[in-house]
């Protein structure tokens, strides 16, 4: 059987085919194949491409997410939200908030994310962001001056920004949905306080439970400690959510 000077014993058959192809020897993928089988060797396994949960598994660390919603004040008035998570950690930030997103309204959320990221010391590569026409060339060319690249997500595919977009549906179920929104000062106050809860203090059961800016604390050593403790709840937004940390 022909053997190639210095082959990988890990190609599979269809490289060997091609390799033969570049040699001027014509054969089929199928003959090859065959050979290989009769001579006890197994072929490796097709190369698989890699998936979109392959890319967020292994990019998780340098990925951000951003996205744009909107809310309706008591007035009518329609107010669009432009808010970026970190996958990994599951921080979020809100940009801000605007009845008029302009070009240069949402350029100037992109340079304040640069320069909040730079003040964190968080080395992004990788933006994920939907195909909306609220953001212009100006927000990727900005992003990518950081040394940040962005990726569109397939049309009608929130799939693939998920976890911005389950963000988004928890930011309307725990705060939007239960509060009578006045102006534009009253939103950008309730999810600033959302924001500081939500990062600080609301356990995710996507990292364990944890809080993206607090880790968990030490497990309490005598199971029958639990029942002396003296908690605090502290209510935060009229009691809307709720914080509770032991008594001091």
């Amino acid at each position: 059987m022909l053997r190639l000077a210095g082959e990988n014993p890990g190609w599979g058959y269809r490289r060997i085919h091609g390799e033969l192809l570049v040699l001027g020897i014509k054969t089929a993928a199928s003959t090859v194949w065959e050979i290989l089988r009769q001579a006890g060797i197994d072929p490796a396994p097709e190369r698989t491409p890699a998936t979109w949960a392959d890319f967020l598994r292994s990019q998780a660390g340098a990925l951000l997410a951003c996205d744009f919603f909107e809310t309706v004040t008591l007035t009518g008035v329609r107010l669009y939200v432009l808010a970026v998570i970190e996958p990994a950690t599951r921080r979020i930030r809100i940009l801000g908030a605007t009845p008029y997103p302009s070009a240069s309204w949402v350029a100037q959320a992109a340079k304040n994310l640069v320069m909040d990221l730079e003040d964190a010391g968080i080395r992004a590569r990788f933006l994920i962001r939907d195909r909306d026409g609220k953001f212009p060339g100006l927000f990727d060319a900005i992003v990518a001056d950081a040394g940040i690249k962005v990726v569109l997500s397939g049309v009608q595919m929130p799939r693939m920004n998920a976890i911005m977009e389950r963000w988004v549906q928890t930011c309307r179920h725990e705060l939007l949905d239960r509060t009578l929104i006045w102006n534009q000062a009253h939103l950008l106050h309730a999810l600033r306080e959302f924001e500081q809860f939500y990062n600080s203090h609301r356990p995710h059961q996507g990292i364990a439970n944890a809080r993206p800016l607090c880790a968990l604390p030490s497990p309490i050593p005598e199971p029958t400690a639990a029942t002396r403790l003296h908690v605090h709840r502290r209510d935060r937004l009229g009691g809307i959510v709720h914080e509770y940390r032991h008594a001091t």
